[in-house]
């Protein structure tokens, strides 16, 4: 369950630092508090109920910030709560992020970004709790909820992208639509595809950005192209995404885990080899992998973006062309050329 009320603890060995968090987080959430890490730890171990979120401060005396961090992350019980930093002008973001931070916090606090950023880690780990208690429980109606579930997860992902939603349900009807024609124009990956379930292939699409959920604000919002630190860390939505699904369970017992980790995993690998994060190459790729790759890109050049505007779409359909055998699985990308006709009444449908 949910709790009402989320609780939030606060560690910082600065008391004025701590009233003002309180003062703005009061009216939403129940806080608790800590000066170092040590005592934040004795704080968690003793809960009854664990905070959904921590808000923690770097440099501290007995236990440092990241000392603390590094214990929670070894922890079964605690590695799971999201901790937003608490950082001055001169700590390394970077730094911070990439060691498993979902976020940060500057000072001097600004209420509103503390608002929205504690609102928004929260309301994606109630959907990260949820789909855990779903998957535990083996009925047909919790599995048509977590259908619901998953699929929620993935907007709530996309709103937060500043996206409408709608990437979502396109690029799962982009996937859909390949599957279909390599089946019933018999390819060479028709019995493949067949074995591996169009109907969850499709279902599993949704989650292709689930990593999405552990980059920052900062980075994911960003209007502007990204600088190189930033980019390696957008780049780790691949590998956090493939954390989230085994959360979630058994990958090798669920088709429908398996395809969700495969294509989180891998569709921003190439088929030449230089995609990441593993840099596998051609059948190397998982075959979801290889189809979500193509629906993901070719959403991404049509539908305008908060940084662009929407390619026409012959223009789209070139770069896709000219990414044959290269960027793209060939027998793959030919498909999207024979049915870019579906494609582009997909893209006017849902936009």
């Amino acid at each position: 369950m949910i709790d009402k009320i989320p609780t939030v603890l606060v560690v910082d060995d600065v008391e004025m630092n701590v009233m003002i968090l309180e003062e703005i987080l009061k009216d939403d959430y129940h806080i608790i508090t800590a000066s170092n890490g040590r005592e934040a730890l004795e704080k968690l171990r003793a809960a009854h109920t664990l905070p959904k979120i921590i808000l923690l401060d770097l440099m501290m005396p007995e236990m440092t910030g990241l000392e603390l961090f590094e214990i929670l992350q070894k922890d079964k019980s605690f590695k799971r709560i999201p901790v937003i930093f608490i950082t001055a002008a001169n700590d390394s973001e970077s730094e911070l992020l990439a060691a498993g931070a979902v976020d940060f916090i500057e000072k001097p606090f600004l209420p509103e970004i503390v608002k929205l950023r504690v609102k928004n880690q929260i309301e994606l780990k109630n959907y990260s709790d949820s789909l855990e208690e779903m998957v535990a429980i083996k009925t047909a109606e919790a599995t048509k909820t977590l259908d619901s579930a998953l699929q929620g997860l993935a907007n709530a992902i996309e709103h937060r992208d500043l996206e409408s939603g709608e990437h979502v349900k396109r690029t799962q009807l982009f996937v859909r639509a390949l599957t279909d024609y390599l089946i019933e124009c018999d390819s060479i990956y028709a019995e493949d595809l067949s074995k591996l379930n169009p109907d969850i292939i499709m279902k599993s699409m949704a989650l292709h950005d689930v990593g999405k959920i552990a980059i920052p604000d900062k980075i994911l919002l960003k209007p502007g192209k990204l600088d190189p630190d930033e980019y390696e860390i957008m780049k780790t939505h691949t590998t956090r995404g493939k954390e989230i699904i085994g959360e979630l369970g058994d990958v090798n017992s669920s088709l429908y885990l398996k395809h969700c980790e495969d294509i989180c995993y891998g569709h921003h690998e190439r088929w030449d080899g230089k995609g990441y994060p593993r840099q596998l190459k051609e059948n190397e790729i998982p075959l979801t992998s290889r189809l979500a790759a193509l629906a993901d890109v070719y959403d991404a050049l049509v539908c305008a973006r908060v940084y662009k505007a929407a390619m026409p779409y012959n223009e789209a359909l070139n770069i896709i062309s000219s990414g044959r055998g290269t960027q793209f699985d060939p027998y793959i990308t030919d498909a999207v050329v024979q049915i870019q006709d579906q494609f582009k009444e997909i893209s006017q449908k849902y936009h």
